[in-house]
């Protein structure tokens, strides 16, 4: 193979350029600052701000903030009761957690192919894998761009299932001129700092069904609650509470939601500038037939985490590696979203192999996830598809 490293003598750029980088301002540190100095820094007011913030934007009924991405899948997994013999259907072209939160409740992770032009699940292989165990499907909004949301809707509807949305990566999309967040029986949202908007770490499940709400903010914080509704043993001593179900800590601190806030009031900003710097991709790789790039399906009005181009392998002399380390020998620090989750180890170990999800496993071998991020200027977009233009002049067949 060529070395990636010489191409061209020079690279397009002098300094790195990552796939993510999360957006600070003045506003977002006075927002953390305030709290800091206040009397409460855990379990305080700015919780409940928070969630009141998320819902009006989701316009969901309900929002309940927790530590991060992964807990808020866990918590709605417990919600439903999920437990062993039981089966989620979910996508292998996810972070793992979209898979574990089944494993965490002893239940089984099923995993249906994906829409080979859009990357998300496909409604077609949900069905194939419905069984009598099925109980949920956890859908996740791959790079932003919403799942299928009225077919998965009527399958789960059609075998009673739980639709639970992945929205890890959409918070600011819509579906339908619907705010993802309002339409799932429950949807997650991480706020991890490569996200569209962070809180450092952070999460938080949405859901419209008052049941599931009552239950979720019990679930993390220890099962316990002090509402004598849902005790067993009543006490109306003003101390008292009750560990009514086992739950966990997956509490948010009040400085973490105040940055998670304040990254709200800039969301219309964050989609604004992450749909432009999509549009420019898309208009520089449109032609090129060496790239392919990601469809969207109409329903969806995407705000992007991630952009992802894959390769055309047939039509360049090099392999998805070669183009991944020319890019970094460019100053272009890309990153590949994601490694099917059944080809981990520890999914091996539970008997999971490879071969069960051929357009998934296809695609994986061609991806790669290039900067997109709101600070982005428009000499590194330039530079970015520069990159890649140089790159596939000097592969191509």
């Amino acid at each position: 193979m060529n070395q990636p490293a010489i191409i061209g003598g020079t690279p397009v750029r002098e300094t790195k350029l990552s796939y993510g980088r999360q957006y600070i301002d003045d506003k977002d540190i006075q927002a953390v600052t305030e709290v800091l100095k206040s009397g409460y820094i855990t379990c305080g007011p700015k919780i409940n701000e928070f969630e009141k913030k998320l819902c009006e934007i989701t316009g969901a009924k309900y929002a309940v903030a927790v530590s991060n991405g992964t807990a808020a899948l866990h918590l709605a997994c417990m919600a439903i009761e999920l437990g062993e013999g039981d089966e989620i259907i979910t996508t292998p072209i996810t972070f793992a957690a979209s898979a574990n939160c089944a494993l965490y409740c002893k239940a089984k992770p099923v995993f249906a192919d994906i829409n080979p032009e859009t990357y998300n699940i496909s409604p077609a292989s949900i069905r194939e894998h419905v069984t009598p165990a099925t109980k949920a499907v956890v859908a996740v909004d791959f790079t932003g761009q919403a799942v299928e949301l009225d077919e998965i809707r009527s399958i789960c509807d059609e075998y009673n299932l739980v639709l639970i949305e992945d929205a890890a990566h959409s918070i600011g999309t819509k579906y339908n001129n619907r705010p993802v967040g309002s339409i799932a029986d429950m949807t997650t949202f991480s706020f991890h700092p490569v996200k569209t908007i962070t809180a450092g770490e952070g999460g938080a499940i949405t859901t419209n069904n008052e049941n599931l709400y009552r239950k979720l903010l019990r679930l993390r914080a220890h099962g316990i609650t002090r509402n004598t509704e849902e005790m067993v043993n009543v006490n109306d001593n003003p101390w008292y509470y009750e560990e009514v179900e086992l739950g966990y800590n997956y509490r948010l601190t009040d400085f973490q939601a105040a940055l998670a806030a304040s990254q709200l009031d800039k969301l219309p900003a964050f989609s604004k500038r992450r749909k432009e710097i999509v549009a420019r991709y898309n208009e520089a790789f449109k032609d090129l037939p060496e790239i392919i790039i990601q469809k969207e399906i109409p329903e969806s009005d995407t705000t992007r985490h991630l952009y992802i181009i894959q390769l055309n392998l047939e039509l360049l002399n090099c392999n998805r590696r070669d183009f991944f380390d020319a890019l970094c020998a460019e100053n272009i620090y890309p990153q590949v979203h994601y490694i099917p989750v059944y080809y981990h180890s520890h999914y091996e170990k539970l008997g999971y192999q490879k071969g069960i999800c051929p357009a998934a496993e296809h695609l994986y071998e061609r991806i790669i996830t290039i900067p997109l991020f709101y600070s982005m200027t428009d000499q590194d977009v330039e530079d970015v598809i520069h990159a890649v233009n140089k790159l596939v002049a000097y592969y191509k067949k």
